[in-house]
Parts: structure tokens; C-alpha cells; sequence
């Protein structure tokens, strides 16, 4: 299995989130961040209190998918938050050694 992590301007996380959910990809978690991509506007920019300098509002997007399904989730991530040719953020692919449910019943133990 693989996580993704992208991040992504938040004026593109609607087209993003609605090419992954048409692709079949539903279960996601999206949170708001500060960070420092490139401002879009002067409206996008914030200086961080902290003295940490100019920071924007990103969102950060996750999700796990299957090995052989990241390809096409990175693909479609790059295409629709893509904002002009400067780069519009990151994706970031890790592997993922196991994903376990939280309640119901728990996986069946390993048969020799």
C-alpha cells in the first residue's frame, strides 16, 4: 500500500477532491495548513506571528491507496491542482506496511 500527501493551494481542492471521488478514490482526510508554497495573490499572503516569516493557507491532502493505484492518484492530483506553469505545490508517495481497522472484527490471523 501507499499514503499520499499532497500539498495544494485551497482554491484547488475542490476540483481535486471531486477528479479523485470520480475516480473512485472517496476515503481522504483534507487539513488546513500554513505553509510556503507561492502565494497566489497578495490576499493569500500571511506573516506568521511566531516570526516564521510569509506563510500561506494550503491544504493537505491524504489518502492510502494500493500499490498499483498511485500512479494514476499522483496523476490525477498534478492535474487538477495545477495553477499555471510555476510548481502549485507537492505529492509526496510512501509506503505503507499495514492499515488496520478501528472496531468490527479483527483480521484473521495468518494460516501455515
Amino acid at each position: 500500500m501507499k499514503q499520499i500527501k499532497a500539498y495544494i493551494h485551497q482554491i484547488r481542492t475542490a476540483q481535486v477532491v471531486q477528479a479523485l471521488a470520480d475516480a473512485g478514490f472517496r476515503n481522504l482526510a483534507l487539513l488546513d495548513v500554513k505553509g510556503t508554497l507561492k502565494p497566489l495573490s497578495d490576499n493569500e499572503r500571511y506573516y506568521s506571528p511566531e516570526g516564521i516569516g510569509l506563510l500561506i493557507g494550503e491544504v493537505r491532502l491524504e489518502l492510502v491507496c494500493e500499490d498499483h493505484e498511485a500512479d494514476a492518484v499522483t496523476a490525477i492530483i498534478r492535474t487538477h491542482a495545477q495553477i499555471g506553469p510555476q510548481v502549485s505545490g507537492w505529492v509526496y508517495v510512501s509506503p505503507l506496511e499495514q492499515a488496520l481497522p478501528i472496531g468490527g472484527e479483527p483480521p484473521a490471523a495468518p494460516t501455515s
